[in-house]
């Protein structure tokens, strides 16, 4: 899909200045420092645009670079190889962003114990990329989209008449179709925790939008009975107050959808 959006019916630029026999080597350049990703995905896109491209690589994903250093080399059929070089850059130089931005945030947490978690606030089409780009900076998934876990958020409570009404349907939806998926809930104040917490049925308990104190109290509620996860409003400023809270999880939305990609560029080798 990628690359269908960006040829269309041919690389007019290329055809129309590079002969097709003409053969040539480009270089993965790192511009910014960082930490590296995307190179499998970079020589797949190689791969499907012309097989007869090869890759030489020397630093692999979850490197950490600097400029000047030089991720791989392509060789091959010059004419492809342009053709492939910007889905190749904006498929790494996004990952590669994610993963920067990620490791930086779970240095911000080292030695607390917290798991960071991302959401699912991603680009369309690219969330399987970005999440991968997460692991590789050193966090968690949480789920990778609706199916593999039940979230009962704000919204599905309301709907659902109450906290409680909404865990038992959700069990017994469960039950009902044979499926062994994880049910966390979202709370929005202790009181809801304290609910929860009598009615019971649940795996995790997420803490929304509640203050690094508030997460405490809560945290004590839980007693180490379920999992516990803060969520809502956490900045890196804050980041390191919420992992001092004790709880399980910090599930930041940012990781995916406030990064800045980082810079790299494929260059010619010129000989």
């Amino acid at each position: 899909m990628s690359l269908a959006e960006d040829i269309g019916d041919g690389d007019h630029s290329s055809l129309s200045c590079i002969p097709t026999d003409v053969q040539g080597e480009m270089k993965l350049l790192v511009k910014q420092e960082g930490i590296l990703c995307g190179v499998d995905v970079a020589e797949e896109i190689a791969r499907q645009v012309d097989d007869s491209i090869t890759m030489e690589r020397f630093l692999e994903d979850g490197a950490k670079i600097k400029k000047g250093d030089i991720a791989f080399i392509l060789r091959g059929p010059a004419q492809k190889m342009l053709t492939a070089e910007r889905t190749i850059l904006n498929f790494m130089q996004r990952m590669s962003g994610i993963a920067t931005s990620t490791h930086a945030y779970v240095e911000m947490v080292k030695g607390t114990g917290v798991t960071l978690l991302d959401t699912r606030k991603t680009t369309p089409n690219m969330r399987y990329f970005e999440k991968y780009a997460v692991k590789v900076g050193g966090a968690e998934n949480h789920r990778i989209g609706l199916f593999d876990m039940i979230m009962l958020k704000d919204n599905h409570i309301d709907f659902a008449g109450s906290i409680e009404k909404a865990i038992d349907k959700a069990n017994a939806y469960l039950k009902e179709h044979g499926k062994d998926l994880r049910i966390e809930v979202e709370t929005r104040s202790l009181d809801d925790v304290r609910r929860v917490m009598a009615h019971g049925g649940v795996h995790r308990i997420m803490f929304d939008n509640f203050t690094p104190e508030m997460i405490k109290e809560g945290v004590t509620i839980v007693n180490h009975i379920y999992e516990t996860e803060a969520s809502g409003g956490i900045t890196d400023e804050t980041l390191r107050d919420y992992a001092a809270t004790g709880v399980d999880f910090i599930s930041v939305g940012a990781l995916t959808h406030q990064i800045r990609s980082l810079d790299l560029s494929l260059k010619t080798i010129i000989l």
